[in-house]
């Protein structure tokens, strides 16, 4: 009887909490800067979560140290729903077998609330680099090894880790050259700085539109719907990369501990702003699908991809402290 009673006020006082939620304006912490993919679903999100919840959503950009220094902000603060994370599988999926002494544990200490996009990675090269294709990157890297410099928009993201997967399969070597984010990385491979970069399309179509940059490949098993005329890394005809795949995905997390109420909140709230038809304009204006869902499937994702993640970065000996 008495842990009845107990179990009933336990219930009772989450209840109150998520009718209560939100009591001050939220916190969003989007680990990657200004004018990146992960900040345009945020910015196109904002007004209409405010209008929602009923409190303003303070958007802060924390691409510091490949988006862990943010995710960690969010691991460690209150577990009241106050404080969200757009955060990414860099952080997500793959820091914990890159850093030896991340402060966080991705499965410990957030709780996923839902995912926002997936979608593949374009490999693309400076206008003036000496291939087209998937096959004559390879080859180009194999005759000289060492001689290139690859961009990512920063360390453990998918950006990086995609390339260093396709080095491993293919024998070949480039100098990895991390940026905080997606411009940077891109306007230094228009410069000739660096010479390759796999990121989100989003962020390398227009340069590929302008003709300041080649597209070679999608990392994708199919082709993607903004460029269908670029074929996959599988379709190269390279022996080694007839499985390969990479995916970039993204999604809000709160502490761990938070109430499931509070967490069931803020993700109907997500997905109405993710079904709003201004909202997906804006999306579909910047190459993005809204992805959504419940808080399982974004957790299952974040598991899926760590244990397919984890024998890759082993093998590639990639680490990042």
């Amino acid at each position: 009887m008495r842990l009845a009673i107990a179990g009933a006020l336990v219930l009772g006082c989450a209840g109150a909490m998520a009718q209560a939620f939100p009591s001050k304006p939220i916190r969003w912490i989007v680990v990657a800067p200004a004018g990146s993919s992960l900040d345009v679903i945020a910015r196109s999100m904002q007004d209409k979560l405010r209008d929602l919840l009923g409190q303003p959503v303070v958007i802060e950009n924390r691409p510091a140290a490949g988006g862990t220094q943010g995710t960690n902000e969010v691991a460690k603060s209150a577990p009241d729903g106050h404080t969200w994370a757009l955060s990414y599988n860099g952080p997500l999926a793959y820091a914990p077998f890159l850093y030896s002494k991340l402060p966080y544990n991705p499965a410990r200490d957030l709780q996923p609330v839902v995912l926002t996009t997936s979608q593949p990675n374009l490999i693309a090269v400076n206008a003036n680099f000496p291939a087209n294709t998937m096959k004559e990157l390879v080859e180009v890297l194999k005759a000289s090894p060492g001689k290139y410099n690859y961009a990512s928009v920063g360390n453990g993201s998918s950006s990086h880790l995609t390339m260093e997967y396709l080095k491993a399969l293919t024998g070949t070597y480039a100098v990895h050259i991390p940026f905080n984010g997606g411009p940077p990385a891109v306007m230094s491979t228009v410069s000739g700085d660096t010479q390759i970069l796999a990121t989100v399309p989003t962020v390398i179509t227009p340069q590929i539109g302008a003709g300041r940059m080649k597209a070679i490949a999608v990392t994708g098993l199919q082709r993607y719907g903004l460029t269908p005329s670029v074929p996959t890394v599988a379709e190269s005809g390279v022996k080694e990369l007839q499985t390969f795949e990479a995916i970039a995905w993204n999604g809000v997390l709160v502490a761990a501990g938070t109430p499931r109420p509070i967490v069931d909140r803020i993700n109907a709230a997500i997905n109405a702003a993710m079904n709003d038809p201004q909202v997906r304009e804006r999306f579909k204006v910047a190459g993005l699908d809204a992805a959504g869902g419940t808080p399982e499937q974004f957790a299952k994702l974040m598991a899926d991809e760590a244990t397919k993640w984890a024998p890759v970065i082993k093998r590639t000996g990639a680490k990042l402290d």
